[in-house]
């Protein structure tokens, strides 16, 4: 279906724009559904993020600057998302023992027996979400996103 149609507008919109809407608007529909999974386990997608990033560096503690880094969405305030999940004792924050200034953020066991949980949900919402692609279609988004993120950066 258009995006037109689906934003019920009168005309036409140039392609760039029309490109532009549609990604926003894909975005927002696999961000909610997304969040349907997390909402039960009172995560958001961000605080999900900062949980996989932690998990992915082993033992090793992050700082927010790390963290913020690696988020996918770039807007978000990391200082509050790692409060909320230090709240949830899924993550944990210390001093740096050589560095006092400087705060190392790691994942909890709870944190990581968490992300197992979810993971499996995690992961059925989205091949569902992809699967009325073809493996050749997915690929090609792929590549064609990646050029978009090249012009964008």
């Amino acid at each position: 279906m258009r995006i037109e149609d689906i934003l019920k507008l009168s005309s036409d919109i140039p392609l760039s724009k029309s490109v532009i809407v549609n990604l926003l608007y894909t975005y927002g529909l696999i961000n909610g559904e997304l969040n349907k999974v997390l909402k039960p386990y009172d995560v958001s997608i961000q605080q999900f993020n900062v949980l996989r990033i932690l998990r992915g560096r082993g033992d090793k503690p992050a700082s927010l600057s790390t963290v913020q880094d690696r988020m996918i969405n770039k807007m978000s305030n990391t200082t509050r998302l790692v409060d909320k999940l230090i709240t949830k004792q899924l993550v944990k924050k210390e001093t740096n023992k050589t560095n006092k200034r400087k705060i190392d953020i790691s994942i909890t066991a709870g944190g990581l027996n968490f992300l197992k949980e979810i993971d499996v949900m995690i992961d059925s919402k989205e091949v569902e979400m992809v699967n009325s692609l073809t493996h050749e279609e997915a690929t090609e988004l792929i590549r064609l996103l990646g050029k978009l993120r090249l012009i964008a950066n």
